[in-house]
């Protein structure tokens, strides 16, 4: 495949509106290109709109090695401040502009690239390559959690993900994302001992809670990951002014480690809870909303060494969650490896954009990752 060919098959990607939803599209054009080179795929949808695809291209007995990227990309915001238009993927030098250009299209293009052109060039491996490209990341990881579900994960020796990242990231923190809603009971303002302010009891919550979270962060810490991150992000509670609040709602995000995993995390928080619904008039209800945990594979497995054989990177680990926080569920152990072209800087950003240059040097490096794992 000719360099020009290899830029428009991104810019086609990047094009495609799969903002949280129409990743249907993303899965067609990918079926078409890879039935254009006599490799077969299967779409395994989460709905109408959303769907996975999956591809297989083997050769002889050994190792599977799964590959994988995410097709939605997140909302671009006010469009008009883009410098360029966000689903335009416009070129200028270098750099290709577009709302997913980073994040993470160009790993997923460079990933089903290099799987085509190793067929096409007949190379020698012995092992399977399997494509998967998963809907939903951005929102809860829906894909790659149907594809483990399905079995997709239950056989894989090895697993690579595209994602944008400066190391040949083995580990990543685990995220959660939890609610907690404080009942109480509205009166007038002028009559505050009629009611229960709900967002009295609340705001025991959160100083109970940043004050757990603070001896967490001291206790327990990760060498390449660091320390647990407990934030409450966004609070309602209250009606109008003059009426005491019945209800109050908090939500907040945890980023976890292995010393201190998820589990752990979903036993402190109720415990606070519990505790503090033995007080008086205080009425807390606790939900989980989100729940992956961190990932944790061998620096020194196949993988990793076939990574650093044929790239600069070094190895290390990433706070953002991956895909892999939901392939690696199941009871197979495997290789894990994220490492993809894009600025670490830009996902979710005003005028995203991928270096060219960036983008078809993973390509390259895919291959020879991906040949010297099989081989």
């Amino acid at each position: 495949m000719n360099k020009e060919a290899r830029i428009k098959i991104l810019q086609d990607i990047v094009k495609i509106k799969s903002v949280n939803d129409n990743e249907k599209d993303v899965a067609d054009y990918l079926e078409k290109l890879f039935t254009a080179n006599s490799i077969k795929s299967k779409h395994v949808a989460y709905n109408e709109t959303r769907h996975n695809l999956v591809a297989e291209y083997s050769n002889g007995e050994g190792k599977v090695l799964g590959i994988s990227g995410h097709e939605d990309v997140v909302a671009p915001g006010e469009e008009s401040e883009w410098k360029f238009p966000p689903f335009s993927g416009q070129i200028d030098g270098d750099k290709l502009y577009g709302r997913g250009s980073t994040d993470m299209k160009s790993g997923l293009a460079a990933l089903a690239i290099a799987m085509i052109e190793l067929k096409n060039e007949e190379t020698d491996f012995n092992g399977t390559i399997r494509f998967m490209a998963t809907v939903g990341e951005e929102v809860g990881a829906l894909g790659s959690t149907l594809l483990a579900e399905e079995g997709y994960a239950d056989d894989l020796d090895g697993l690579l993900i595209g994602e944008p990242v400066d190391v040949a990231a083995y580990t990543h923190k685990g995220s959660l994302n939890y609610s907690v809603v404080s009942h109480g009971k509205s009166s007038h303002s002028s009559m505050p001992d009629e009611g229960i302010n709900s967002i009295t009891n609340m705001s025991k919550f959160i100083q109970r809670f940043n004050k757990e979270f603070n001896k967490v962060t001291n206790d327990y810490t990760n060498d390449v990951l660091g320390t647990v991150a407990a934030s409450v992000t966004i609070i309602n509670g209250g009606d109008q002014v003059n009426s005491i609040p019945a209800t109050t709602t908090v939500q907040g995000n945890i980023r976890t480690i292995p010393e201190f995993d998820n589990t752990k995390v979903k036993e402190l928080l109720k415990e606070i809870v519990d505790e503090l619904n033995q007080e008086n008039n205080v009425d807390l209800e606790l939900k989980i909303d989100y729940d992956l945990n961190s990932v944790e594979s061998d620096k020194d497995s196949d993988l990793a060494k076939a990574v650093l054989a044929h790239t600069n990177a070094k190895t290390g680990g990433i706070s953002p969650v991956t895909d892999a926080a939901a392939f690696t569920q199941t009871d197979n152990q495997f290789d894990v490896v994220i490492y993809g072209p894009g600025v670490t800087t830009l996902p979710h950003q005003l005028d995203e954009y991928v270096s060219i240059e960036d983008y078809l040097s993973k390509i390259e490096e895919y291959k020879a990752i991906i040949k010297e794992y099989l081989k």
